[in-house]
């Protein structure tokens, strides 16, 4: 394959570098440029950025920073570049690093690069890497889903068993074919003893349990384990994993096949199923999986036999294309359950101490996705200002404007606003004040957040300034919880 001013022949090596101590050089400060900080400096690289300007999230990391344009010259020395600039830029860099005998790893621009990144799993010491080789970055991260899943979640204890045979290998001089058989034993020897591996009597206990549940309820067909062939559209709830429904946990236990929303906790996720597990939702500006692939993925799995739970944040039903996945099943002839979840329309405001309806505040609300302009304009033009609480999903990013599009339609300035971000996660993150300074407010770049409008957020203005008052009056700190929101 002949790209135009390079040439690039065969397939691509796979290899691991040590860069410990050498130095990588960054050229980019933008959002991209910081997202490749992280797995450098865990690999212990000695960064330097070269950056006009460069976002809050590279100073705070502590690494060198050149504030100006790239020169050729600031790859001197370099064992490693990452190339993160426009494509112009880029290009010099590439010719900058071809110079010098460096590879280059240019994001998203495959044309301008030497080497590829791929998706990486990593686990109790063990390095798993796919790449596929420039052309599909998405793809890469839905294998490297996949393979996650697939490890065994005791793979310390496979690591500890290995290191310690190949010892006793060196010491034999047990030759090279027979090592994999050996090995294999051994492996398998760590499940027959009591406790330990799937053989566990807790897991059995587990399963056991599931069954028995599934004779109990065998009244109620929806808390039925379902047959094979067959999907759950489950809704997640805000984020914590502890909200999740009961039946929503059976569901993921007995599956084959979880499909899940960026939101979803996947390590919580990974404890509670033993299902091949896959991302497939989408946050602000990052590839995610087209709605039709989705259906695709369900339809396909259920027809070979499998269980497959469909894990979506919040309900499935409210604004989670839960009824676009339910039409596809129904039109295929897959068998299908809803499985609703708690709603982040009222859970996250509930978090905050906001409720959506308040005696003499607000006797209802409405909810609006935040991404669709036209459709809120045309909504609150039917809408009497001030008469109702307004929360609106999906808008964190598009605040400034939705809180002109509201004052445009008569709501005033000074009506109480909020924006909670991240709720029910240690990361939760709350703003109240008026509507028009909403724009001005700064959650973290990439949450996901709720925008609450209404007299109901004096409320939870109310209820935070009480708790702060109760927290500071001297009281047990052990009776803390009492005065929490959530």
């Amino acid at each position: 394959m002949k790209i135009p001013g390079f040439l690039v022949l065969g397939r691509m090596f796979p290899a691991f570098l040590n860069l410990s101590s050498r130095r990588a050089v960054v050229v980019g400060g933008g959002p991209v440029a910081a997202a490749k900080l992280d797995a450098l400096l865990a690999a212990g690289a000695d960064v330097t950025v070269v950056a006009p300007e460069v976002v809050p999230e590279i100073e705070a990391r502590g690494v060198t920073v050149i504030r100006r344009p790239f020169e050729d010259a600031d790859l001197d020395g370099a064992w490693w570049v990452v190339a993160a600039a426009t494509v112009d830029v880029n290009k010099r860099v590439r010719a900058a690093a071809d110079a010098r005998r460096i590879f280059v790893n240019a994001v998203d621009d495959p044309q301008h690069a030497t080497a590829y990144l791929g998706g990486v799993v990593r686990r109790d010491g063990v390095t798993v890497a796919i790449s596929t080789d420039g052309r599909a970055p998405a793809l890469a991260g839905l294998l490297r889903e996949a393979m996650d899943a697939f490890l065994p979640g005791d793979l310390d204890e496979w690591l500890s068993a290995a290191d310690a045979i190949r010892r006793t290998w060196k010491q034999q001089r047990v030759p090279m074919e027979h090592r994999r058989p050996q090995l294999l034993e051994t492996l398998n020897g760590l499940y027959e003893k009591p406790g330990c591996g799937i053989r566990d009597p807790g897991f059995e206990g587990i399963r056991d349990a599931a069954s028995d549940e599934r004779a109990l309820n065998a009244s109620d067909p929806g808390s039925r384990i379902p047959d094979p062939g067959f999907v759950s559209l489950v809704g997640a709830g805000p984020g914590d994993p502890e909200l999740w429904t009961v039946r929503a946990v059976r569901r993921l236990e007995e599956a084959d096949l979880v499909l899940y929303d960026a939101l979803v906790d996947a390590d919580a996720l990974r404890r509670v199923t033993k299902a091949q597990c896959f991302c497939v939702g989408k946050r602000a500006r990052r590839d995610s999986v087209p709605q039709e692939t989705i259906h695709r993925l369900m339809i396909r799995a259920a027809k070979q036999g499998k269980r497959v739970v469909r894990l979506k944040g919040g309900d499935p039903f409210v604004f989670g294309r839960g009824g676009e996945e339910a039409l596809a099943l129904a039109m295929a002839g897959v068998a299908f359950a809803v499985v609703p979840g708690v709603t982040t329309a009222v859970a996250v405001p509930e978090l905050a101490g906001i409720p959506v309806t308040h005696r003499g505040l607000a006797s209802g609300f409405l909810v609006l996705a935040g991404h669709t302009s036209v459709q809120v304009d045309d909504t609150l033009t039917a809408v009497r200002p001030n008469s109702v609480s307004i929360v609106i999903l999906m808008g964190v990013g598009a605040r400034r404007e939705l809180a002109s599009q509201l004052m445009a339609h008569g709501w005033s300035p000074a009506t109480p606003a909020a924006i909670v971000c991240d709720a029910s996660t240690s990361s939760e993150w709350t703003w109240m004040g008026r509507l028009d300074g909403m724009g001005a407010a700064e959650p973290r770049q990439g949450s996901a957040g709720v925008l609450v409008i209404g007299e109901v957020v004096k409320v939870g203005e109310a209820l935070a300034r009480a708790v702060a008052l109760n927290r500071g009056a001297g009281s047990d700190p052990h009776d803390e919880v009492k005065y929490g929101l959530h």
